[in-house]
């Protein structure tokens, strides 16, 4: 668990880079700040692109994550690939901080979304055994699904990837809440089935779930766009997260 209560990120349990096999630590450490006992990851205008020769589309991204590991370089093992046959350009040496098997699991937090960004919070298979690299989302916020002051759209659910035991099972029900107020947003996670709630009440669930090690990953996103009018940097602030 953490209550960001600290004057720093605590390194035993985070890693402050996105997904950094892909392209380095240099270029992947989040812009953020831990203060008044709250994480608070921001993409501002300067934050340059991940992967920028390569990915599609362009995007800037700040994000933590709570285990972290590659293959060597130039080979195609790592996490999270974003393409088939992404290579490994840094790498890294294994990091696991926190990685739960099952339980309840809350976040509270508050979002700062224009029209080209997005926040979230997901837990994904360490992925050192290939096939353990399922997604459980948790909460998926679109600036362009989000109603000011009055509702949004709440991605949630399964991403099987390449875990052949899991299902597809995604889904993004609008919810009357305003993301830019804290809300707590959790998951409820058996060998059986992992359900999903907002403020306490049940949204979905979905059967199947992956049953093995997860690491957490939190991370706001801008996906620049030329023709969008200018926006405020997009936020996640993070009030706790932590297993109940």
């Amino acid at each position: 668990m953490d209550d960001f209560d600290g004057a720093e990120l605590n390194t035993d349990v985070w890693l402050p880079h996105y997904l950094p096999a892909w392209s380095s630590r240099a270029a992947t450490r989040a812009s953020y700040t831990v203060a008044a006992s709250s994480l608070r990851l921001t993409v501002p205008p300067e934050h340059g692109l991940w992967c920028a020769d390569d990915h599609t589309p362009p995007m800037r991204v700040s994000g933590i994550q709570s285990g972290n590991w590659s293959g060597p370089l130039g080979g195609t093992r790592g996490q999270q690939p974003y393409r088939n046959g992404t290579t490994v350009r840094e790498e890294q040496p294994e990091f696991r901080g926190w990685l739960p098997t099952g339980g309840r699991l809350e976040m509270r937090a508050r979002m700062v979304l224009g029209p080209t960004s997005m926040a979230a919070w997901w837990l994904v298979g360490f992925e050192d055994v290939p096939e353990q690299c399922a997604e459980i989302c948790v909460a998926e916020v679109f600036g362009s699904a989000v109603v000011p002051g009055e509702s949004a759209e709440v991605g949630m659910g399964l991403h099987a990837f390449r875990d052949p035991a899991v299902a597809e099972d995604f889904s993004a029900p609008r919810l009357p809440i305003d993301v830019a107020e804290f809300h707590t947003y959790a998951v409820d996670w058996t060998r059986s089935r992992v359900a999903f709630y907002v403020d306490g009440e049940f949204v979905r669930e979905c059967p199947r779930p992956p049953w093995y090690p997860m690491q957490h990953m939190l991370a706001v996103f801008d996906f620049p766009d030329a023709a969008a009018l200018p926006a405020p940097p997009p936020e996640l602030v993070v009030d706790y997260l932590r297993a109940v």
